[in-house]
Parts: structure tokens; C-alpha cells; sequence
């Protein structure tokens, strides 16, 4: 059987893409201090937008969400209406574009927050280290406050309505961010999640605000328009492995595959050090998942290939390489050369190694 191009379309339900490669999402700080999106993000997305999918940056659905300095929101009727440019402009180019919805829970500052933000998760457990403010520089990051059922409640209701505002602004669809230890993911873990109610102690409950969230936002915009990231085994953000991560995370696929969601995209971060992801509990999760699977790591052009000729993964999901290759597809296709990217100014504001890298 000849293999499937990577540079063949590809039908994600009604999505069409263009391509098999995934434009995967990664954090660059260019909105505003008050979520904003800027003009440039609008060239940025736009320049990259012959991948099949452009996954953005995570988007903090409220102001408790926002963890990051410039972070860009999808809460304010600003930062809906700045949005649009950017969707129009890749829209413009053929692309297909899908917001990030990242709630950061505990990975926060109040510095990095709008005033009357809250630092919440699942428990009091504060995360090791220190996070960077454009106010304050470095600071430790405070002990989050534990969530009351009100709180979950009402951050459900966030998530949806930034879902529905991310469709408002012409976004194809959005990705809940449940991976690389935020919000999602700390409801997960029995590290970060210590609670003794319906959302905390067996895989069970442990998997619960995540489902509920998903429904949530299926019933609300449609399942054809909502995938999920998750990452088992990553040790980003605090994040450790525990005895059970391969039980949680094929009762939480099976759980989501029941939502209706369109598509199921891997985290494998161990190519930065983290622990693989055991190839049995990948295949698991393949055949459990009735909809498109991809998987996003450190791919190039023959891994990705691979990769999908097994069948272990419909879509390549490509980080970094989109970052100083704005038109990474056609050097793929063509064999050109990739250019280095500018590692200094990866979150730094301005237009400096975002948008002023050429095409081949």
C-alpha cells in the first residue's frame, strides 16, 4: 500500500486541511498587558498558516486563568474584537485556525493577573520555583486557593464561554489545554490534586472537571470543534508520574471519546527529558480514540512520515521548527534547509524573532 504524503489534505470532520502538519501550540507573549491581542500576532499566524492546523498559543479563558506576562485573553470584548484580525488573516492564507484554551491554575502571579484575578486549583499546594512578571521580575509562585465546588463550577462556565467567544471571533474551533501541568492537568495528578470530595482521590474523580468540562464546551460550540491536548508522563510545571497515569489517561480518553470530540492530540515531551510515553499505552489510547489522533514531539520530516505510515498517528504535530521557518511546509516539501531561531527573543514583546524571520 503506497504511503499517505503528510502534504496530502487531510478531512478532520468538516475541517479541511490542507495538510497532515500541525502547527503546535507555543507560548510567544505578544499581547498586550491586558490580553490583548497586538497587530503582529495577526502577521504571525498569518506567515505560518500553509500548516494543515495552527494550534495558538494558550489563551486564558478569565482573568483567574492568566498566569503569563502578555498572555493573550479571550474574556474581554477587547480581546475578542482583536482576535478577528487574526483569524480574517489566516483565514485570507487557506489556513485553518484552533484557539488554545489554557486556564494556568496555579502556574500564576498576581503580578501577571488583571486586578481581581484569583490563583486557584484543585488544592493549596503552591508550585516549586518562580515565575517572571514584566512588573516585578521573578517571584515565587504563591500557594494557589483550593477550589470550592462555586469555583468549579464558575470556571466550567468560563471555559465554555471562551469557547463560544473564541467561534465569535473566527476561530475554526479550540483545543483545551490538558496538558503540561496547568489547570486541567492539576485536577489530574494526585500531586497537585489532594481533595476528598467527588473531585479528588480515585482515577475517577480525579478525571471528572476535566469530562465536565469537555461536555461542556461540546454541548456548547460542538464536538467537531473541540480537541484536547494532554501530555501522560510530561513533568512540565511540577508535574511527576504516579503508579496510575496509564489507568487515568485511558478512562479519561475513553471519556472524551464519548463527549464527541474531534480530535485527541499527544504531548510526547521526551525529547526534553521527560519520561517516553510506554508505546503500549499510546497504541491504547490510539484504539480507543474514534476520532482523529495525532501526536506533537520533536518531529522532522522522516520521524513524521514514519509515524503516520504506522498508523500511530493521523496528523505531526510541529513545535518549534514553525518558530524561525514561517513556511516550514513548503521546506519540508522541497528539502530546503531550515533556519535557527532566535532562543533570546522566544516571549520577549516586539516583532524581534516573531515575525521577522523570511521565507526560503
Amino acid at each position: 500500500m503506497p504511503a499517505i504524503s503528510l502534504f496530502e489534505p487531510y478531512a478532520m470532520g468538516p475541517h479541511k486541511l490542507a495538510n497532515r502538519i500541525v502547527m503546535n501550540p507555543m507560548t510567544r507573549c505578544r499581547a498586550d498587558a491586558d490580553g490583548v491581542p497586538t497587530p503582529i500576532m495577526a502577521t504571525y499566524y498569518a506567515q505560518r498558516a500553509t500548516a494543515g492546523l495552527i494550534v495558538t498559543e494558550g489563551v486564558a479563558p478569565s482573568a483567574n486563568g492568566r498566569g503569563y506576562a502578555r498572555q493573550p485573553g479571550l474574556w474581554s470584548p477587547a480581546q475578542i474584537a482583536a482576535w478577528k484580525p487574526v483569524t480574517n488573516a489566516v483565514k485570507a492564507a487557506g489556513g485553518v485556525i484552533f484557539a488554545q484554551v489554557m486556564h494556568t491554575g496555579r502556574v500564576s502571579h498576581p503580578a501577571n493577573m488583571p486586578a481581581g484575578g484569583r490563583i486557584i486549583a484543585p488544592s493549596a499546594l503552591a508550585l516549586a520555583g518562580q515565575m517572571y512578571s514584566d512588573a516585578e521580575g521573578m517571584q515565587d509562585h504563591p500557594v494557589p486557593q483550593e477550589m470550592t465546588l462555586a469555583d468549579i463550577a464558575s470556571t466550567q462556565a468560563e471555559f465554555v464561554t471562551a469557547a463560544k467567544d473564541a467561534i465569535a471571533a473566527g476561530f475554526d474551533g479550540i483545543e483545551l489545554h490538558g496538558a503540561n501541568g496547568y489547570l486541567l492537568e492539576q485536577f489530574l495528578s494526585p500531586h497537585t490534586n489532594q481533595r476528598h470530595d467527588a473531585y479528588g482521590g480515585s482515577v475517577t474523580n480525579r478525571i471528572r472537571f476535566v469530562v465536565e468540562v469537555a461536555k461542556a464546551v461540546a454541548a456548547a460550540i460542538g464536538g467537531d470543534k473541540v480537541g484536547i491536548r494532554l501530555s501522560p508522563y510530561g513533568m512540565a510545571s511540577g508535574m511527576t508520574p504516579y503508579p496510575e497515569v496509564d489507568e487515568t489517561y485511558l478512562g479519561l480518553t475513553k471519556a472524551l471519546a464519548e463527549a464527541g470530540l474531534i480530535y485527541l492530540h499527544i504531548a510526547n515531551h521526551a525529547a526534553m527529558g521527560n519520561p517516553p510515553i510506554p508505546a503500549a499505552l499510546l497504541a491504547s489510547l490510539r484504539a480507543a480514540w474514534p476520532h482523529t489522533f495525532f501526536l506533537g514531539g520533536s518531529f522532522d520530516l522522516a520521524s513524521g512520515q514514519a509515524a503516520v505510515d504506522a498508523g500511530e498517528s493521523d496528523l505531526v504535530g510541529i513545535g518549534r521548527a514553525f518558530i524561525a521557518n514561517p513556511d516550514l511546509v513548503t521546506r519540508l516539501k522541497n528539502g530546503t534547509p531550515l533556519a535557527a531561531m532566535n532562543g533570546d527573543a522566544l516571549y520577549t514583546p516586539g516583532a524581534a524573532g516573531y515575525t521577522d524571520y523570511p521565507n526560503a
